[in-house]
């Protein structure tokens, strides 16, 4: 320990002026007066006065959110509220959006929004998407206040990125934590046992109530939405896992709009896999294509009832756009890439043959 002092007294770290950090063209400074006397008075490197700058600016765009649920008393028949959870979230817009984790406010009959500013509001859901996880809730009255988080892009981040979290840990108010990109490219599993795919992973610690916040980049840019750990224990053990912003700048507008996600489809309805499973179909069996649909259009066939009350077996899915498809969840996955009037190409297996049909994707609700 002795000789660590010395080593460090003698190599000293290299800080940087007030000057050279304004001077910065990639830092996002935050015009607060205590924010401007710390760089002027303190010799800090230039990575801590980064961090310091982001999280002064970002922190304002960062919530808390508490639920209650309403139960009722099985003797008396008197409802009252209980505490339901918490989690983070973020500002989006000054319409008073705000992004969040969708098993942040799951169940809850009533949710309340602590600005950075302390002061609580009530909001309300305007749009879920459990297979992503997201949910957007909206605050009203108070645009003057709403500082929102500046957008970034998830597609060319690069492991050994550095990244910043902000969120509210065990209750604990805007809490910073910092890491790298540890992995890109994960899968994990929704709330709904959905695939999201793309995931961030990092080592910035994220712990219970850090769900919904931002993960943000080291311009202050949002890059995820911190969603899961992995955890024996439940709390951070050095993996964490954040939905990319391109994702969520999919799904919010949308979620704002509709209330809901419209994704593209093929008009048609499955037999569930463990059914599936069980006749030692491999692929995904359709049961229905819906009349006028995009598929009825492209020929695709669903179950037909044959003799003696025996149903014969209509197309199975196996393939798309040569990607190979074994279960829901990757029919679902796969579609999931693309938009509504995009055309893919469908390798089906029909009476023990293999073809392939065009078919162009329709808006499903």
């Amino acid at each position: 320990m002795i000789l660590l002092v010395a080593v460090w007294s003698v190599f000293p770290r290299n800080t940087t002026t007030g000057e050279e950090f304004l001077s910065s063209p990639s830092v996002a400074v935050p015009s607060s007066p205590s924010f401007l006397r710390l760089i002027a008075d303190q010799p800090l490197s230039a990575e801590e006065l980064n961090t310091i700058a982001v999280f002064e600016k970002a922190a304002q765009s960062v919530v808390y959110i508490t639920n209650t649920a309403v139960r009722r008393d099985l003797w008396s028949l008197n409802t009252f509220e209980v505490p339901q959870g918490s989690g983070s979230g973020f500002i989006w817009n000054r319409k008073g959006h705000i992004v969040t984790n969708f098993h942040v406010i799951y169940g809850a009959d009533s949710i309340q929004v602590v600005l950075d500013d302390q002061s609580t509001h009530d909001a309300r859901v305007i749009g879920v998407d459990p297979d992503h996880d997201l949910a957007v809730l909206q605050i009203t009255g108070i645009t003057e206040k709403l500082s929102p988080l500046d957008i970034g892009s998830s597609q060319d981040l690069r492991v050994g990125q550095r990244v910043l979290a902000i969120g509210n840990p065990f209750g604990l108010d805007h809490t910073l934590t910092t890491g790298v990109v540890s992995a890109l490219g994960r899968s994990i599993r929704s709330v709904n046992d959905r695939t999201i795919e793309g995931v961030i992973q990092t080592d910035a610690a994220i712990n219970p109530g850090n769900s919904g916040g931002p993960l943000l980049n080291s311009a202050g840019q949002l890059i995820g939405v911190n969603t899961q750990i992995v955890s024996p224990s439940g709390a951070f053990a050095g993996i964490g896992f954040a939905v990319p912003v391109d994702i969520i700048k999919r799904v919010v507008p949308q979620l704002i709009q509709f209330g809901k996600v419209i994704r593209p489809g093929l008009g048609i309805s499955l037999i569930p896999d463990p059914i599936a499973n069980r006749w030692g179909v491999k692929g995904v069996v359709i049961a229905k294509v819906q009349p006028g649909s995009m598929a009825a259009q492209a020929g695709l066939q669903g179950l037909e009832e044959a003799t003696a009350g025996r149903i014969r077996l209509g197309d199975v899915i196996i393939s798309i756009d040569g990607e190979a498809v074994r279960t829901y969840d990757d029919l679902a996955r796969i579609l999931d890439r693309h938009n509504v009037g995009d055309r893919v190409t469908l390798g089906v297996r029909r009476n023990g043959k293999e073809r392939t049909l065009s078919v162009k994707l329709q808006a499903i609700q």
